[in-house]
């Protein structure tokens, strides 16, 4: 799925606002209380907010650095790596 291809209003939320609606999606699709047609749409746009937060998380480790001591005894700057 490419960054292109996430809806607008997708596009736009916060990492939180995204996260909270792919929780109420989840919920919604385990009670399986809905029609079809509806948890086909409730499950595309949940894969979306997925990706989305995917991408969030991604730019955030990018610029997530940690101050480091490096030989010289001079503060400078590493990438922290979460993987």
């Amino acid at each position: 799925m490419a960054k292109n291809s996430i809806p607008t209003d997708i596009a736009k939320l916060s990492f939180e606002d995204a996260l909270e609606q792919l929780e109420e999606i989840v919920r919604e699709l385990e009670e399986g209380s809905g029609k079809l047609d509806e948890s086909i749409k409730a499950f595309e746009r949940g894969a979306h907010l997925k990706y989305h937060c995917e991408i969030k998380l991604k730019e955030a480790q990018n610029r997530v650095e940690k101050v480091v001591l490096n030989d010289g005894g001079e503060d400078g700057l590493e990438a922290l790596n979460l993987d």
